[in-house]
């Protein structure tokens, strides 16, 4: 695929996504007000979308990597633009609740394949530009979703944000599949060498997310109820389960050179603990900005401002740290200052103070998504990079839900400042984590494949 091309579409395909989440958000109430529903009701239009998507990540980037990133791509946009339109002529909530799960689908077909298309499409010493440029993109989506929302609900109503992603899906889900074939395999999709899809690993490891992720979204509202401590016991039984099917199993649905490459694990912890971290602090945030401060959600809103500038300008900076420093030296660091923003809005009293703690949320958190998304791509064979595209985004889905679960919870306990320092702490191990990650890369390959080039290259004499 074209690297332009490719780069145009993976992100058209995440600001899609991250459009929908940021509008639907500002959409609620009003929803809620139109179709009469109760707020259980239009909380599971979030979380109905959120288990489906984190139980299929992995699995659809699996699809991907067997039937190709670009197909299940254009199939995913296609289908979520769709599914987009469905749901603003939705006559009820219990439709928009089930077709805000089929979008889930759609949307775990679509976001591996984001990343994949990348690895594919880019070698991997030019992977940092094009990560960056797509973080970026993300964080311009997150800010401008609100504005945007806002807009189309005061002014046409909230089936009007549903209409916003629809065509730029059609468009880019069109090319996408309107584009020559990828060159397929000379024996066939189904020779030895095609990747496995592991049905029954798929199975455990959607069990797994589902049960975590319901357990976790359900903790702030019901508390350590015993429905919620058998959901964290049905996830670890999952979890055993799928470890030993995985040891067992001649094709893993996690191939052992993703999951066993000594820098992916780190990886992917440090994108759990920077999004728990980031989304745990705004929960707190809201509560001490609206209650402290006594300010209303437009001002918080533009308060806030700082995190998505800066996270913005962190993208592009990052691929020049990472060329520089390497991911160990650049993610450390930023994990430290994503700890240093939290421990700035613990102490914050006024505007200036918060504004300051935003700005460095945003400094950290735009520079460890491109390090740890970079480590966690380059590190992948391209016949894998679906899987771990998966894994990355299964990362930045169970992280907030973790974040926003340990905030609620402790500001019960405590208080709206009480989550900030355990924040903090949790993007302390995340700074810890990355000391596992690789210095700077040099040659052409990932840390795998650099091992694979020296052993090809006979020693001087």
């Amino acid at each position: 695929m074209n690297p332009r091309l490719a780069l145009a579409a993976s992100v058209a395909g995440a600001v899609v996504v991250a459009l929908d989440g940021t509008v639907l958000t500002v959409a609620q109430p009003a929803l809620q007000r139109d179709l009469d529903a109760s707020f259980a009701a239009v909380q599971w239009t979030s979380t109905g979308y959120l288990i489906a998507v984190a139980g299929l990540l992995v699995f659809a980037g699996r699809l991907a990597d067997r039937y190709g990133h670009r197909r299940l791509f254009g199939i995913g946009l296609l289908g979520f633009g769709a599914v987009s339109a469905g749901i603003a002529v939705a006559p009820g909530v219990g439709w928009v609740i089930g077709l805000r799960v089929v979008q889930g689908v759609c949307g775990a077909l679509l976001q591996p394949a984001t990343l994949g298309m990348l690895r594919a499409a880019y070698p991997p010493e030019g992977l940092r530009t094009p990560l960056a440029v797509r973080t970026a993109a993300i964080g311009l989506a997150a800010a401008a979703g609100p504005v945007v929302g806002g807009a189309l609900v005061t002014g046409a109503g909230w089936r009007a944000v549903f209409l916003l992603n629809v065509v730029p899906a059609a468009v880019f889900g069109v090319l996408a599949l309107a584009r020559r074939a990828e060159a397929r395999r000379p024996e066939g999709r189904h020779q030895a060498g095609a990747p496995s899809l592991d049905l029954p690993g798929a199975l455990l490891l959607a069990a797994l997310l589902t049960c975590l992720v319901h357990t976790l979204v359900a903790l702030p509202a019901s508390g350590w109820t015993p429905a919620r401590l058998c959901g964290l016991a049905a996830a670890a039984g999952c979890a055993v389960a799928l470890v030993r099917h995985e040891r067992r199993t001649p094709g893993p649905l996690l191939p052992a050179a993703v999951v066993g490459a000594p820098a992916v694990a780190p990886a992917l912890g440090i994108l759990v603990a920077a999004s728990a971290a980031l989304h745990g602090a705004l929960f707190a945030c809201v509560y001490l900005l609206q209650r402290g401060l006594g300010l209303d959600a437009l001002h918080c809103a533009l308060l806030s401002l700082p995190l998505a500038v800066l996270m913005i300008a962190a993208a592009p900076c990052c691929a020049v740290l990472l060329r520089r420093a390497g991911a160990r030296r650049t993610t450390v660091s930023a994990m430290a200052v994503l700890a240093l923003g939290v421990l700035v809005l613990d102490r914050a009293a006024g505007p200036l103070g918060f504004g300051a703690g935003f700005a460095l949320l945003g400094a950290g958190f735009g520079t460890v998504m491109v390090a740890a998304t970079h480590v966690v791509v380059r590190e992948a064979d391209a016949s894998s990079a679906g899987v771990a595209g998966g894994l990355q985004q299964t990362a930045l889905n169970v992280g907030p839900v973790l974040g926003v679960a340990l905030a609620a919870t402790l500001t019960d306990a405590g208080g709206a400042r009480a989550p900030l320092p355990v924040l903090a702490g949790v993007a302390l191990v995340g700074a810890v984590a990355g000391r596992w990650l690789p210095g700077r890369f040099s040659g052409a390959g990932g840390g795998h494949g650099q091992e694979r080039v020296r052993a090809r290259v006979p020693a001087r004499r």
